[in-house]
């Protein structure tokens, strides 16, 4: 028996870069069922449709069941070709009453193939949007619990004016919105079967063959194409490029989380369960491995896309290029995408919070947090550009000097004319200075509470 050879399907690790369900709705079983349902369905059409003997659909309908073929022996005519043909041949073995005779009636290769693909896809999407939507939710709950908990805010990586941690984990909120409204908006341009025929013409079913497409994918709940789309793989690039923008989403409140876990940080940890070691030989340590875990899986996913977009350059009315680049890339995206959503789902609902520490980073730099505070209550009195000229070099000597901003503000002569020591005090309060941020966090939870 050959083992498993790949990460995806590892028996050691499979766990870091899919799940049991997504391993299950891409299995090889589940490919031959997709398969098997899209003939099915063209038949039952057929059937109703007085194109082929109805008794006849209703056999092919009957076994169209993936338990009842031989996926190895399907593999094994793969070996010599990469048309549906091995599971007709495999599929005609096992139908009673001359039935197989009228499967796959009209239809090439490629309209079961990709219809084939779109439905696994379609399976794929629906637990990729369900846990987009947990993970949104879960933001959503840190962006109320913590809507009024200030927060250093940073640009550039180093300290800018406060916000609070509900503000930004608001902002995480509507980014994951906005790829569940891309996700859902895709749907009606992504799942759209393909029953065309040789060259997209349906010329081998010239006289019901708009009506058994119509039926056909009314059957399998799928859109009507307007024409064929052999050739035009538009529909699987977007397919893969949203999901590559959802991942890039992900990846960065993941890399947001894995930054503020630093040790010299430490504003939010991934979940921690006594037992969860970190180091072979550093028994203190807390690693961020699952975030690391999350946003490898991600990173892949990302590095999907190009290839997929690449492949839609394909030849005249048929080129199998594109689509064994589909087969091969399109599940493995959904395989990483199902790890790193697990994953996430797991760190945003159980996140570790220490609003003590949010508290300690505020002032590292003993009130240069709020220079734009200051600069903004002188400005009513000195005016904009002196009171920015004035915050200027104030602020450079207290950086420069390590010592407080309110210091060096006190022995200013034009701060110290114009503001008593009660009014700098409130000026230098990082807890004054948050400005918005709760309401723009309560607009973000109002907005998806709808």
């Amino acid at each position: 028996m050959v083992m498993p050879s790949t990460a995806i399907d590892s028996q050691l690790h499979g766990f870091l870069f899919s799940t049991d369900e997504m391993r299950s709705a891409l299995s090889d079983r589940a490919w031959i069922q997709k398969w098997l349902d899209t003939e099915a369905a063209l038949a039952k059409a057929q059937g109703e449709l007085g194109v082929i003997p109805k008794e006849k659909a209703d056999i092919i309908n009957e076994y169209a069941k993936a338990e009842l073929l031989d996926a190895k022996a399907i593999g094994e005519f793969f070996k010599s070709s990469i048309t549906i043909v091995p599971l007709l041949k495999e599929f005609k073995r096992i139908l009673p009453d001359n039935a197989g005779e009228y499967v796959h009636w009209g239809a090439t290769s490629q309209d079961i193939v990709d219809t084939g693909i779109v439905l696994l896809q379609r399976d794929a999407y629906k637990i990729i949007l369900r846990d987009m939507k947990a993970c949104l939710n879960a933001c959503l709950k840190l962006a109320k619990k913590y809507r009024s908990v200030p927060q250093a805010g940073r640009t550039h990586v180093v300290h800018a004016i406060p916000i609070t941690f509900g503000y930004k984990a608001a902002v995480w909120a509507d980014e994951l919105g906005r790829d569940i409204e891309r996700l859902e908006a895709m749907a009606p341009r992504v799942f759209v079967g393909e029953m065309a025929g040789a060259v997209g013409t349906l010329a081998s079913q010239p006289e019901k063959g708009l009506e058994t497409q119509k039926r056909m994918f009314e059957i399998l709940g799928l859109g009507v194409p307007t024409i064929a789309w052999h050739v035009a793989r538009d529909n699987q690039a977007e397919f893969v490029s949203t999901l590559a923008i959802c991942a890039g989403t992900l990846g960065r409140i993941n890399h947001e989380i894995f930054t503020l876990q630093r040790s010299e940080i430490l504003e939010l940890e991934e979940p921690f369960f006594m037992g969860k070691i970190g180091s072979s030989t550093m028994p203190q340590k807390r690693n961020p491995a699952v975030l690391e875990n999350v946003l490898a899986v991600l990173r892949n996913v990302r590095s999907i896309a190009p290839a997929i977009v690449e492949s839609m350059i394909s030849e005249n009315e048929r080129d199998w290029g594109c689509f064994l680049s589909e087969w091969e890339a399109i599940p493995r995206a959904c395989h990483l995408m199902a790890a790193g959503l697990a994953k996430s789902k797991h760190i945003l609902e159980n996140l570790i919070v220490y609003e003590k520490h949010m508290e300690r980073n505020l002032d590292p730099q003993k009130g240069l947090i709020v220079s734009e505070n200051v600069m903004m209550h002188l400005a009513t009195k000195l005016g904009r550009m002196t009171a920015h000229e004035v915050v200027y070099k104030a602020a450079m000597e207290s950086y420069e000097k390590e010592i407080p901003l309110k210091t060096v503000l006190m022995k200013t002569p034009e701060v110290v004319a114009a503001f008593t020591e009660e009014e700098v005090d409130f000026m230098v309060d990082p807890h004054n200075y948050v400005g918005l941020a709760p309401v723009f966090a309560d607009r973000v939870i109002e907005k998806y509470d709808k």
